[in-house]
């Protein structure tokens, strides 16, 4: 094994370059850019851990005239063109700004840190205000606006400002990289000031309309805008595009409100799409070098299971984020084991969301997910947060458009499909651990509130039809996974006593053996104990009830109580997909 200075949570192009910590080349971006450089604006969507920020501060230090940042690239693909590099590298005025720090529980924390945001940007560029070129009336808004004292309609004009003092100052015009975009808004979405955010954003984006400041503009995030209709497919290249405000009674398109309102020259670039995606996330043959640098190929096929999947446009690409975060566990421990690094970057809102939305289509999709199948869905790539749920098939296009979903290839498919519908799947072992936790984390959540008097008196008056029926009616609630193994009723028979003032224990061992679920009352002295089978068909639950009394027996499961309780009460349970049967000792 050899040690390589991994860059995990670092996406600082130019200290990636300059300590010498591994990177990818992904500098084939630039000229893949420049060869529409004619295009105002680039806006590209990618689910969040697939590389945005690095390749948009990697933009920046190339294009930045204030640096010369030549041995930055020096060895990489993008020094090998000599030209390009002549014209454009540390030849423009450039922006770099991240919204990601925007964010607040109302819309007056949000709004303060987006002043903050606009103020530490402007200090960047402090040496505006010696310029000869500015009027005195630009230097005093600029001082303004670093002073946290601009009004609203200046800090909404402020990046119209910036670009056109620079331009002013450099004689030339300028590049300007919106990195995390979405981000402000998607917030406001969660907390409830989505309108209020919009108009900021909204005032903010004029800069990239009817600009002649700019020189080109590319913003990320990981939704596409949605255009000012969206009745319709919006094609690749459109004249306006925007997000749309709540609904309120109203029509969709009737609502919509432009972000961008008025952008000519507009090209997206979403996962759908194949021209930037070998630049975001790790192609095979990247990850198979990395591994062969790192001296750990022999963990190659583990990491394909759990951290590749993704189908983006003509590529198959790796999650960068948890590859180089597993690789950096291996080179402190070599029995390290894959672990879901993604979902530590977020609370996976958006599936908990889906799952508390969810109904009897839903569910069913759900399960056929996690059973390793496809589900065929209608794809509207022209979403905002603020229509998450507006319809099942906005559901389940924020689940592709964020990484939670992936297409499937046509040549894993079983027939064709219908026209304009996508065939889609969990991508990976890590993305299909963060939909099995978060179920759980549902049903436990949702089992609380759930009616259970009538099931727990049925547990403790040894009444086993009752308590087959209570059962019953609980499964048909969930959302089962794992393939209907056993492990998946474990947890649901531990998750109907849990937070109901009982104590209970799974899998513990007991006399000889090991039972199932162990549930103590231990105010009345009683204590349940169940022993829960699989049954392959419906006609077997009698059976599979019978197996498990006759082990509880066998293994004398309740022995060990007989001291402490005055009450021992024993149950084997059978279970078939969502159904079950229960009988008492």
């Amino acid at each position: 094994m050899k040690n390589l200075a991994l860059p995990v949570g670092v996406s600082d192009f130019e200290k990636i370059r300059e300590y010498g910590y591994y990177y990818v080349d992904k500098t084939a971006l630039i000229s893949e850019l420049l060869k529409t450089s004619s295009v105002k604006v680039t806006q590209i969507t990618r689910p969040r851990r697939f590389g945005k920020t690095l390749a948009m501060r990697m933009l920046a230090s190339f294009f930045d005239i204030r640096e010369d940042r030549k041995k930055l690239f020096e060895g990489l693909e993008i020094s090998k063109n000599t030209a390009l590099c002549s014209e454009w590298m540390n030849q423009w005025p450039t922006v770099f700004l991240s919204f990601k720090r925007v964010d607040g529980l109302n819309f007056a924390g949000a709004y303060d840190m987006f002043t903050a945001v606009i103020s530490d940007l402007y200090k960047e560029h402090l040496y505006l205000l010696d310029s000869e070129r500015l009027s005195d009336y630009d230097k005093k808004s600029i001082i303004q606006i670093i002073e946290g004292n601009a009004s609203e309609k200046e800090f909404k004009g402020s990046l119209g400002l910036l670009t056109n003092a620079m331009q002013k100052h450099y004689g030339k015009p300028v590049i300007l990289l919106i990195d995390e975009y979405d981000v402000p808004l998607a917030k406001a979405s969660s907390h409830g000031y989505y309108n209020e955010m919009l108009d900021i954003m909204k005032g903010v984006m004029q800069a990239l309309k009817d600009n002649t400041a700019l020189r080109l503009a590319v913003i990320t995030g990981c939704l596409y805008v949605a255009p000012s209709s969206l009745g319709s497919k919006t094609p690749r290249q459109v004249n306006e595009v925007g997000f749309p405000t709540k609904l309120e009674n109203t029509s969709l398109s009737s609502q919509c409100q432009s972000i961008f309102t008025g952008t000519n020259n507009f090209v997206a670039d979403t996962i759908a799409d194949s021209r930037f995606n070998e630049y975001f996330g790790f192609t095979q043959s990247e990850v198979d070098q990395i591994l062969k640098d790192a001296e750990l190929t022999e963990y190659a096929e583990k990491i394909k299971a759990w951290y590749d999947g993704y189908h983006f446009g003509d590529f198959d690409v790796y999650c960068p984020w948890d590859v180089l975060n597993y690789l950096l566990a291996l080179q402190h421990n070599p029995n390290a084991k894959p672990a879901s690094y993604w979902k530590n970057t977020s609370d996976n809102a958006i599936i908990r969301s889906f799952i508390d939305y969810a109904g009897s289509s839903i569910t069913k999709k759900l399960e056929t997910l996690l059973s390793g199948g496809y589900i065929i869905q209608r794809i509207d790539e022209n979403l905002t947060y603020d229509y998450l749920h507006s319809s099942e098939d906005n559901l389940w296009s924020i689940l592709y458009l964020t990484g939670y979903l992936t297409q499937v290839r046509d040549a894993d498919l079983t027939s064709p499909l219908p026209d304009g519908t996508s065939a889609l799947m969990i991508p990976n072992a890590e993305i299909k651990e963060i939909f099995e936790t978060t179920i759980m984390k549902w049903f436990d959540d949702s089992a609380k509130a759930w009616n259970r008097k009538a099931l727990f008196d049925a547990v403790w008056n040894a009444d086993s039809e009752t308590l087959t029926q209570e059962m019953n009616k609980l499964l048909r609630k969930t959302i089962s996974y794992h393939d209907y193994r056993e492990d998946f009723y474990h947890a649901f028979l531990a998750g109907i006593f849990a937070g109901a003032g009982y104590m209970v224990e799974s899998n513990r061992e007991h006399g000889e053996g090991r039972s199932d679920v162990v549930v103590y009352d231990s105010v009345e002295g009683r204590v349940a104990i169940f022993e829960a089978k699989y049954s392959k068909t419906l006609d077997g639950m009698e059976a599979g009830c019978e197996e498990a009394l006759r082990q509880m027996d066998e293994r004398m499961y309740a022995k060990e109580y007989e001291d402490d309780f005055d009450h021992i009460l024993c149950y084997g349970i059978s279970f078939f997909k969502k159904r079950c049967r229960v009988k008492k000792k």
